[in-house]
């Protein structure tokens, strides 16, 4: 019996719930590594900026962990609350790599909290940034291991469906799934380049509001050089998860692409609208991108829409999904690409107040271009929850309560949104790094220039 009420806020609920923790959870992979790599050019270069920069990151990161841990235990409850359904039917597949995700927070809380307190306790800074791996590489493997379960709904296999029933499952071959390594090499590849233009936006807004201290510029300049390099990482990663798409999704990349007809040298379709009878108008067509992206060649032929029953096509407006992930990604490859020429060749116009509102937004942009890909994702399997073999009607709980559970959990989200904001804001404003670097130049004996 399917309550179709209880279906739609389930679906409303998740993809609320998804939408906020992503926030934290991208934050919580990619903040560490930029720490480890701040931490390791201060020492290399003897240089107190970039390791006072690991030190106020890292104060900051603890808040986004400490939310992303409420978020994520939401996420959890949520799959048993709202979609009984599925765990009755997968649960018992999915148990490992949700023991190891938790496993793997566990590992680099531990760490991350040894590496708080021993600031300063070392002669040697390297043993203290030994520390600070086990963080990155829990981090990380926290990613990896959740978006494994969100790959094996995407791709299943491992297992014999007898009755209805997921029988003789290997866990391993379900976790080794065809959609696994492009999966996850995107999320936390991603992961690394919008927490490198999130931080760079910081850099960039205080001294778009008139900081001209050095501590900024070398925050900027270090920032946008790793978001480059992630960007265009993801660039490449991008273009084979599309030809996994092709291969094993193919419904989602024909909806993401408003490609209809199958036929070969299809184009690649950027924006326009879509009229009554399906016609594409004011779109950018690029011509053969699309069979480049799907099989290599210009002249491949790509599966269309007309090859799928009408009732497992997904939503059409993931075309725009797609168009703003890729549209931001492309950009901000621009953007850090200029500036980082225009450092090396002196470029004056980097320095601009143009180009730092542009610098400001890039790490808004490249949020919102992670919430984009993750709902390309979610929206585009549908019908399913677990690709052809449960829908996600038939998973979803009949309770009659859920639009109650909507309400309090976007209550708490608010709550959880205002407090990160209040509490960080607080503990920047009350400890400016211009004064944090005299009070580090005191105790060390030094003479602050």
């Amino acid at each position: 019996m399917i309550n179709e009420e209880s279906v739609f806020y389930s679906r409303v609920l998740t993809e609320t719930t998804l939408t906020f923790h992503i926030i934290y959870a991208t934050l919580g992979v990619g903040v560490p590594l930029m720490i480890m790599i701040a931490q390791w050019v201060g020492i290399k270069k003897n240089d107190e900026h970039y390791i006072l920069l690991a030190r106020r990151w890292t104060r900051g990161f603890v808040i986004t962990v400490a939310v992303g841990v409420v978020t994520g235990t939401a996420i959890g409850l949520q799959l048993s609350l709202l979609w009984p359904n599925f765990m009755e039917l997968a649960g018992h597949i999915i148990a490992l790599p949700l023991f190891m995700e938790t496993f793997a927070f566990f590992f680099e809380a531990i760490f991350l909290g040894i590496y708080l307190y021993t600031w300063d306790r070392f002669e040697n800074q390297k043993k203290h940034l030994l520390l600070l791996v086990p963080v990155a590489i829990g981090a990380s493997f926290s990613a990896v291991f959740i978006t494994i379960v969100n790959s094996f709904m995407n791709s299943p296999q491992g297992f014999d469906l007898v009755d209805e029933k997921l029988t003789n499952v290997n866990p391993l071959l379900a976790m080794f799934n065809p959609a696994m390594p492009t999966k996850v090499t995107h999320v936390v590849v991603t992961a690394y380049m919008t927490a490198a233009f999130v931080l760079a936006s910081i850099a960039a807004f205080r001294m778009l509001t008139g900081s001209k201290h050095v501590y900024h510029k070398k925050a900027l300049f270090f920032t946008m050089k790793l978001g480059l390099i992630f960007s265009i990482a993801t660039a490449v990663i991008g273009d084979f998860s599309g030809k996994f798409l092709a291969e094993y999704q193919p419904e989602k990349l024909a909806a993401a692409e408003w490609h209809f007809e199958t036929h070969g040298e299809a184009p690649l379709i950027m924006w326009g609208m879509l009229d009554e009878n399906n016609d594409i108008k004011y779109a950018i067509q690029i011509p053969f991108a699309l069979s480049i992206l799907a099989h290599w060649l210009p002249g491949a032929v790509v599966t269309g829409l007309d090859q799928f029953p009408e009732d497992e096509i997904p939503p059409l407006y993931i075309h725009y999904l797609f168009d703003t992930m890729v549209t931001i990604g492309m950009g901000l490859v621009v953007l850090s690409l200029i500036y980082w020429i225009g450092v090396k060749r002196g470029w004056a116009f980097i320095h601009s107040k143009f180009f730092l509102v542009l610098s400001v937004l890039s790490g808004p942009l490249s949020m919102l271009a992670i919430e984009a890909g993750w709902w390309l994702a979610e929206v585009g399997r549908q019908p399913w929850i677990l690709r052809g073999i449960m829908r996600t009607s038939e998973a979803a709980t009949t309770n009659n309560q859920v639009d109650l559970m909507l309400m309090l959990f976007c209550g708490l989200y608010i709550i959880l949104g205002i407090g990160t904001i209040v509490v960080m804001s607080r503990m920047f404003k009350r400890n400016p790094v211009e004064q944090e670097l005299k009070d580090r130049e005191m105790e060390k004996g030094g003479v602050q220039k």
